[in-house]
């Protein structure tokens, strides 16, 4: 699947990182100790990091799993573990050991003040979502799940 934000919104989300660096170098060129010029450095590499993860932010599904990039970090989810697609939105799932997890999907949430063409597409790629976590496909009708492998102990009591 291609990104789930246009490129002005890809921009936008990097800025918030991107702007900082600017000003950090504007301080580092003009910092009169040295103290404060080696503590715009790692202040620098943070926020040019921030500014690369926001510039990919999204969310984005392969056949069987689901991928959020966030400003943090990067979730995978398989999609046999995703249990609802909120209307936050974030994804509700499962985890192996049975722990009930939550994920906001960062990417696709509104503003009061955003363009309307930017919220029908961010509501959009969440109906999208929501229908391959459901299985269906572009038409609504529903795709059948895979068996479940069959435990030992079936398999075993079959055998006899």
């Amino acid at each position: 699947m291609k990104p789930s934000l246009p490129m002005p919104n890809r921009l936008a989300n990097g800025a918030l990182g991107a702007l900082p660096v600017v000003v950090c170098l504007a301080f580092s060129t003009q910092a009169n100790t040295r103290v404060a010029w080696l503590a715009t450095g790692p202040a620098m590499i943070g926020f040019a990091v921030l500014a690369v993860r926001g510039y990919r932010l999204g969310v984005t599904h392969e056949h069987s799993r689901l991928v959020i990039r966030g400003y943090l970090r990067t979730r995978v989810i398989d999609r046999a573990h995703i249990t609802q697609i909120t209307d936050f939105p974030a994804v509700r799932w499962t985890a192996d050991n049975g722990r009930r997890r939550w994920t906001p999907l960062t990417a696709l949430m509104t503003s009061p003040g955003e363009m309307a063409t930017t919220r029908l597409r961010k509501d959009r790629a969440l109906s999208k979502l929501r229908a391959w976590a459901r299985r269906e496909d572009v038409h609504g009708t529903k795709r059948p799940r895979k068996a479940a492998r069959p435990s030992a102990e079936a398999v075993l009591t079959r055998a006899r």
